[in-house]
């Protein structure tokens, strides 16, 4: 974009080539996967964020493709031009995923998963990485109970797949129409979304679940549903009420971009799909030249899986 707005702001710049410095990858981008973040980008509302930095802007966390060179200080990734990968964009200004050529850290770069094609490669590696980072964070033990909402969604659905290979009780909530997903997914107990969600989560376990992950945003609504000393990891960087819930529950802000450079975890995250622990969905592809409409369908709601752009 050269100016925030609606999904018509989107539109095709022409950017000189970038080339890899120190530590870098320059990669051949064939599909770069479409999130609520990049909306946000769009229509203005992370302006304050991307004020240091002239137009155009351009959106997106997510790219698979091939490599197309290596810089200096990259031999230790093992990557040769020409090798299939995927990658996560920490986005500023000009440097974001929708592009058909980027230099990014090798260590944001893993290859892509073997018998994935790049449009399915393109939708693991920021909501892979997310959904790592917030279980880690959480740290619960094999056998736990863990609460995932926003279960459906892509987030979400590989914290329920993550979750499960790791020996957690899964609880997650879906709408009627999306309950065989969810449950396709792996979780071990199914609700309905929506209000009092909370008083349904606990009352299906019995009691209390030992964390959360809130891909939905219900915040402080879920603390019902936590045991004493729970803990909740959000999205967005939620960090709890001001002081606090008053029965040791703790807030865990997940921020993608303390994992951005973590090859090793994007790369275990390879390995997951290649072995089944997770499944790459995709909504649907759209071409470059038509990416406002991308934007549009994701704002109306209901996507299921990744809308991806392709190059």
């Amino acid at each position: 974009m050269t100016e925030f707005g609606g999904p018509e702001a989107l539109h095709v710049v022409e950017l000189p080539d970038p080339e890899p410095g120190p530590g870098e990858v320059v990669v051949d981008v064939a599909a770069a996967a479409v999130s609520p973040t990049d909306t946000y980008v769009r229509n203005g509302a992370r302006a304050e964020t991307l004020r240091r930095d002239p137009p155009p802007y351009v959106p997106g966390m997510d790219v698979a493709g091939t490599v197309a060179a290596l810089g200096p200080d990259t031999a230790d990734a093992g990557l040769a031009v020409g090798d299939r990968v995927m990658g996560i964009v920490v986005p500023s200004g000009a440097h974001g995923g929708y592009s058909s050529r980027i230099a990014l850290p090798v260590d944001s770069v893993a290859p892509a998963p073997a018998d994935a094609d790049d449009v399915e490669a393109a939708t693991l590696p920021m909501n892979g990485l997310t959904a790592r980072l917030a279980l880690d964070l959480l740290a619960l033990p094999a056998g736990a109970t863990i609460a995932v909402t926003g279960a459906a969604g892509a987030f979400g659905g590989y914290v329920v797949q993550l979750a499960r290979a790791e020996g957690l009780r899964v609880v997650a909530d879906a709408s009627e129409a999306d309950e065989d997903l969810v449950r396709g997914l792996g979780a071990d107990v199914v609700v309905r979304r929506g209000d009092g969600v909370a008083d349904r989560i606990r009352e299906a376990v019995g009691g209390g679940v030992d964390g959360i992950a809130d891909g939905s945003l219900q915040t402080d609504d879920l603390v019902p549903a936590l045991v004493d000393g729970g803990r909740i990891a959000t999205v967005r960087g939620y960090a709890g009420p001001e002081g606090g819930s008053g029965r040791g529950i703790t807030w865990h802000p997940v921020w993608v971009r303390d994992y951005a450079r973590n090859r090793t975890a994007l790369d275990r995250l390879r390995e997951q799909v290649e072995s089944g622990v997770l499944t790459l969905r995709v909504a649907d592809t759209v071409p470059a030249e038509q990416a406002a409409e991308t934007h549009r369908r994701l704002e109306a709601g209901g996507v299921r899986g990744r809308l991806v752009i392709t190059f």
